[in-house]
């Protein structure tokens, strides 16, 4: 496989930035967006499973499903399409650690934050199941936590939308350790599947153990169909009972057994906060004493006047027949006594309707301020699996809700005080930065909900709060050519400045460099400025032979070359201060401002040798003497 490279770019507007990780089906990269000056997640399919008609259906299905799911805890789909013979997605980049990093590194988890992250996955679950979308691989690896603790799922390359057939019967799809027993054996996957492997999370964030291990995945997958989990409480770890129950709860190998909606699981869950709140604060540990302490014998005086004996007798005789007579009636009339059955989480309708199937007519209702949805029923008096005669009543302690709020408007306040002011009104509060051309940076923007609106009392809602105008990522256009740069440069806001430079090293109209350099910040409306490489203008050397030097080096600048002169020795006269050789020579082709050489003469008289001197007269010779 031909992985995307750095500096790449995808379908002409994806930059490759750096790779993030490998799954089964695709390579996740981090991204810019050119288009919109952001930073995104490309999933790019595997070449080797791009000709497979299955998986680029499953790919493609994967960005549908998410595309459709817009919510707080869900991953963003952003754009989908293919490249150079293969598929990719584009999605948000989330910045965080996975749900799997967390518990490797700090579990097992305090048990509140265990609730807090389990109701998140489990709303973006029930999310998804009304949507008609079941996930089939919910693991603590496909959630994210920023660092305020906001949870979001992703990775639905192995979705089920609707009534797809793609899976084969016998198929198995998700990662063993987060299997349902239903999925290991290969049969229809609902959505109580993902609530089994939401239940194998939980148990995994509360204890920092998988509930089955094994040497290998089908070890794993037999021991999900067949075995039952340890108990969450071993090790020494104190996990509060109601909460233990419903984790377990949702681990039961028949999906009928299990609760029947991510939102039931949820609200059993929000449930269980106030005892583990009890018992975090020691207030359990304390309820446990009390019941065992030992209840005190009163002894009765001695009475001052003893009966006779015969009259004990008479009177122990009587008791003993009554007692007889009382057990035989009890044992012969009383009630038959049935198990209750559960009903905690669900709603007052179907929990009044399977406790009537169960035989039990009588219902009490007790209404309480909570965070569950109305009508959920809370918890239950008897507990469930309890055994109850049928006339006995069933007392169920439903949620009257939380109660509605107003939404109040923060617009142009200060991030802190928006903050505040929504904290006061019973909101949880996301801050989310939004560039701003009219808000000053720091201060709220809006809300969303919009101000005004009627939401539920402790709902969360978003704060968007100005980060100041748009900073735009000025683009990389070093290499391109210049009509490419300018568009991609204005089509971010920003303005162009084009300088040109004679160059023989790149082709004409290529961009040589930019200021500033590609990756920076600017404001929109900044200037970039690029140097285009331009081609050399080309000359006819003239023919200067002949000519006087001045008039030569006139002409060669005449003709935008540069006259570079040399002098060569001549004994003719007439060649002094004449240019006898060019180079280069007369109607060559040079770029404009190159050199050339001009031999201009220059006269010397020849040196004349001097005359000999005449050789001396001979003297006469002496005359003889005789």
């Amino acid at each position: 496989m031909t992985e995307v490279t750095t500096n790449a770019m995808v379908d002409g507007r994806y930059r490759i930035l750096d790779r993030i990780g490998s799954g089964g089906m695709a390579d996740v990269y981090r991204a810019e967006d050119t288009h919109l000056g952001r930073e995104i997640a490309l999933k790019v399919l595997h070449r080797r499973f791009a000709q497979d008609a299955e998986f680029v259906e499953r790919f493609r299905r994967e960005a549908r499903a998410a595309a459709g799911l817009q919510h707080p805890n869900v991953v963003g789909v952003y754009d989908r399409g293919d490249h150079e013979g293969t598929y990719y997605i584009a999605m948000e980049h989330l910045k965080g650690h996975s749900l799997k990093e967390i518990v490797d590194a700090e579990g097992p988890l305090d048990q509140i934050r265990a609730i807090d992250y389990g109701i998140q996955i489990l709303t973006a679950a029930g999310f998804a199941h009304r949507h008609g979308v079941i996930h089939r691989d919910f693991k603590p690896h496909n959630v994210i936590l920023d660092d305020e603790g906001t949870a979001k799922v992703t990775d639905f390359g192995i979705a089920r939308a609707g009534a797809s057939e793609m899976t084969e019967t016998g198929s198995i799809m998700g990662t063993a350790q987060y299997l349902s027993p239903e999925q290991a054996q290969g049969h229809a996957v609902t959505a109580a599947s993902d609530v089994y492997s939401i239940g194998v999370i939980l148990y995994e964030l509360l204890t920092g153990r998988l509930p089955f291990g094994g040497d290998s995945a089908v070890t794993i997958a037999l021991k999900h169909i067949s075995d039952t989990p340890p108990p969450m409480s071993a090790d020494g770890l104190r996990i509060e009972s109601n909460l233990e129950n419903v984790v377990m709860g949702a681990l039961a190998k028949d999906p009928e057994a299990r609760w029947q909606s991510a939102e039931d699981f949820a609200a059993a869950l929000e449930a269980c906060r106030p005892y583990v709140e009890a018992q975090r604060n020691g207030d359990g540990d304390t309820a446990l004493a009390a019941a065992a302490v030992p209840v005190p014998v009163v002894v009765e005086d001695e009475p001052r006047e003893r009966d006779r004996p015969s009259r004990w007798l008479y009177w122990g005789l009587a008791l003993l027949v009554l007692a007889l007579v009382a057990v035989m009636a009890y044992a012969f009339t009383r009630p038959e006594k049935v198990d209750v059955p559960r009903v905690t989480g669900l709603q007052l309708a179907e929990a009044r309707e399977r406790l009537d199937k169960a035989g039990f007519d009588t219902v009490e209702v007790e209404r309480e301020r909570s965070f569950a949805e109305v009508d959920r029923v809370l918890r239950q008096d008897p507990d469930a699996g309890d055994s109850a005669a049928q006339e006995d009543p069933v007392t169920l302690f439903v949620s009257d809700g939380p109660g509605k709020v107003r939404v109040p408007s923060v617009r142009n306040t200060p991030q802190e005080r928006a903050i505040k002011d929504l904290d006061k009104a019973g909101l949880k509060v996301t801050a989310d930065p939004m560039p701003s051309d009219t808000v000053k940076k720091g201060f709220a923007i809006g809300t969303s909900p919009r101000a005004g609106a009627e939401v539920d009392r402790g709902a969360r809602i978003r704060l968007f709060v100005s980060s100041g105008p748009e900073r735009i990522t000025v683009p990389d256009v070093v290499g391109v050519t210049r009509e490419t740069a300018e568009s991609r440069i204005t089509g971010l806001g920003l303005e162009v400045t084009v300088e040109t430079e004679e160059t023989d090293e790149a082709q004409d109209g290529e961009v040589l460099r930019q200021t500033p350099e590609g990756g920076t910040q600017a404001d929109r409306g900044d200037e970039v400025t690029i140097v285009v490489a331009q081609e050399p203008e080309q000359v006819s050397v003239p023919n200067v032979e002949g000519l006087s030097q001045a008039d030569a080096v006139s002409a060669l600048r005449d003709a935008g070359l540069q006259p570079t002169v040399r002098e060569r020795t001549t004994e003719v006269e007439a060649e002094d201060g004449t240019v006898l050789e060019q180079r280069p020579g007369a109607g060559t082709n040079v770029d404009a401002g190159d050199s050339v050489i001009l031999i201009v003469g220059k006269f010397e008289e020849p040196a004349v040798e001097p005359t000999p001197p005449a050789d001396p007269p001979l003297e006469p010779p002496p005359p003889t003497t005789p």
